[in-house]
């Protein structure tokens, strides 16, 4: 057969595919492992980050030790033993029928079509007290979902910090999610009201200060309005009756088990 051949050359070309193709998924087989656990890595920063124990001179294992994670089940607000905390991924498990539930669209504020049954709830602790609480929370912005943590005091309703780590909004506008300027506005700011209703919004424009309702209003987004609404209705979802507000409930009562 001629090196110039047609068949040759197709030959060629197939094997040289084959051959990447077996080293491409060699590679990715073998890095999986590290890809996870540097994945867990960068989750913990975030974590830390966001319940300002963070100390880039520190180790992260050892800062992390002083925050308990736990699993919560949405529907009763209780913590939940049965499910493995090393394992579990929400984010997966709302893709699983049988891990999960379909939001109707009049209960689905955030857009996030589907909830997972459990949550991680992560416990800062001070003193072997807890001191705050740091909530995974999930909502449609503009052009995707916005994932991230909010960190609570441990009255669980005042806001303490919030920070986004993975998003698709357009960068200068709904991208100012990531603005540590804007986040810091989250700071103090109360999320129920003195009648225990959800009250905390991200209103257009900016707060006016010694308005009545300031201390349950945020800065909008300059040029994002949707995507400041949508931080808004995630907030109303997961701090409702469909995300942790029954575990809000029974923690602040002593009922939680």
């Amino acid at each position: 057969m001629s090196k110039d051949s047609t068949a040759n050359i197709i030959t060629v070309a197939l094997t040289l595919c084959l051959v990447c193709s077996v080293i491409v998924s060699t590679a990715a087989v073998k890095l999986r492992p590290i890809q996870e656990v540097n994945k867990q890595l960068d989750q913990k920063i975030n974590i830390l980050k966001v319940s300002g124990q963070w100390q880039e001179d520190r180790n992260i294992e050892e800062l992390f030790s002083a925050i308990e994670t736990r699993i919560v089940n949405l529907d009763t607000g209780n913590f939940d033993d049965s499910i493995d905390l090393e394992t579990y991924d929400q984010r997966k498990a709302s893709k699983v029928n049988e891990l999960s539930i379909n939001l109707d669209k009049d209960i689905d504020v955030a857009n996030i079509n589907r909830r997972a049954n459990f949550a991680k709830v992560f416990l800062v602790k001070e003193a072997g007290a807890i001191d705050k609480y740091v909530f995974p929370v999930h909502g449609y912005g503009l052009w995707s979902t916005l994932y991230g943590y909010v960190t609570l005091e441990k009255d669980l309703n005042t806001i303490y910090a919030l920070k986004f780590y993975d998003h698709k909004e357009t960068p200068g506008l709904g991208g100012e999610v990531d603005n540590l300027k804007w986040q810091s506005l989250w700071q103090g700011k109360k999320i129920f009201d003195e009648n225990d209703q959800l009250a905390i919004k991200v209103i257009k424009g900016n707060v006016v200060p010694g308005n009545e309702n300031e201390q349950y209003q945020v800065d909008g987004l300059s040029g994002a309005t949707l995507t400041s609404d949508g931080v808004t209705n995630m907030f109303h979802f997961w701090m409702g009756e469909h995300g942790f507000q029954k575990f809000i409930h029974k923690v602040r009562t002593g009922e939680v088990l």
